[in-house]
């Protein structure tokens, strides 16, 4: 009996062992055999393809059972592709010009898009990468590199390598970088306690090298996030208009970590990337229609405001959400809004097929 049960736990075992890797495949690249896993839905015609770029020392098994990628794949019908780094010697690193390596990281990923494309019938125009600390480091590189292939990027707590920051965009490509206020490892200045050097551009800095490379405006439409649980964090929202959108989400107290459990945290990084990704927050739903300009003044305002209409218009203010708080027709002329009950913050107003951003003060 011993021998019998010894016998179905030992065949038990070689089964999962075998299944939990059966997915991972290799790509020769620079004679080297590379690896990744691949995650896609059950079903599906046409693919989006988001990489993920895990963090240094890390390993495609583990950051695939951490983030549970096939229900990533499976909830939003994507591929998800998570490619292994070399070890060098100091751990699993990606080649983002911190420190001298000859690997080829960022040609390496693109023919492994390349590869797959040929296998799947991915969505060329919803290419996307995102990635944790040095991965963080190596979804920068890409989008400075490849911004004619890339169409948005996610940095999650890495920064711009003092040599990348010499490169120039190959092409505007839509940005949201992710950075917590209290990150000693990747610190919100460049500076690392732990490594005891300046690893890259600060927060501000990268937003002004993405700024200036997707034709950004100076200001940004700031929003604070719902502080939905006691978990010492706040969030909060830096959005650029520009040729191609800038957005920085802003951890405040956060440390260097990837918050991925809503039932925690006021956040879930998974799905706030996914829905920047895809249009789908509220600012871009609120300003992707805007064309012209209405005539309103002051602006700011103490919730006063004057309109002039040409022709009987219906008037309608949003909030940053998306959220309508004011709605009604007005007949041409010069018309008064009183928005003096609606709190203080960023609104846009609507009327024939024009938006204008005010701001309450």
């Amino acid at each position: 009996m011993k021998i019998r049960n010894l016998l179905i736990i030992t065949l038990l075992s070689l089964f999962l062992s075998t299944n939990c890797f059966a997915q991972i495949q290799t790509i020769e690249w620079q004679g080297i055999q590379r690896q990744y896993l691949v995650k896609t839905p059950e079903n599906y015609e046409s693919l989006p393809v988001l990489f993920f770029l895990h963090g240094l020392g890390d390993n495609i098994n583990h950051v695939n059972s951490e983030h549970n990628f096939q229900q990533v794949a499976n909830k939003y019908n994507w591929m998800v592709v998570i490619p292994q780094a070399i070890n060098e010697g100091g751990g699993s690193m990606w080649n983002a010009a911190l420190m001298n390596s000859t690997i080829d990281d960022s040609g390496f990923l693109m023919a492994l898009l390349d590869s797959l494309a040929v296998q799947y019938p991915i969505d060329q125009d919803s290419v996307f990468f995102t990635g944790f600390s040095m991965g963080g480091f190596m979804s920068h590189r890409m989008a400075i590199e490849h911004g004619d292939r890339i169409n948005a990027a996610a940095p999650v707590s890495g920064l711009i390598t003092f040599a990348m920051a010499n490169h120039t965009p190959l092409a505007p490509v839509r940005m949201l970088h992710v950075h917590g206020t209290n990150d000693v490892v990747v610190g919100y200045d460049g500076y690392s306690q732990y490594f005891g050097s300046n690893l890259g551009l600060g927060v501000d800095a990268i937003l002004d090298y993405w700024k200036n490379a997707n034709g950004c405006t100076d200001e940004p439409v700031i929003d604070t996030l719902p502080d939905t649980h006691n978990d010492g964090l706040r969030f909060v929202e830096y959005v650029y208009s520009g040729t191609k959108e800038l957005r920085f989400l802003k951890a405040i107290g956060g440390t260097h970590s990837w918050y991925r459990n809503a039932n925690v945290h006021d956040i879930d990084y998974i799905t706030y990337i996914h829905d920047f990704f895809t249009g789908k927050l509220s600012y871009d739903k609120v300003t992707n229609p805007t064309t012209g300009s209405l005539n309103i003044y002051p602006n700011p305002t103490n919730g006063q405001i004057n309109i002039k209409l040409d022709s009987p218009t219906t008037i309608e203010v949003v909030d940053i959400k998306g959220n309508t708080v004011f709605n009604k027709q007005f007949d041409a002329g010069i018309v008064n809004l009183d928005l003096q009950g609606i709190d203080n913050g960023v609104y846009f107003v609507r009327g024939n097929g024009m938006t204008e951003k005010i701001i309450l003060e």
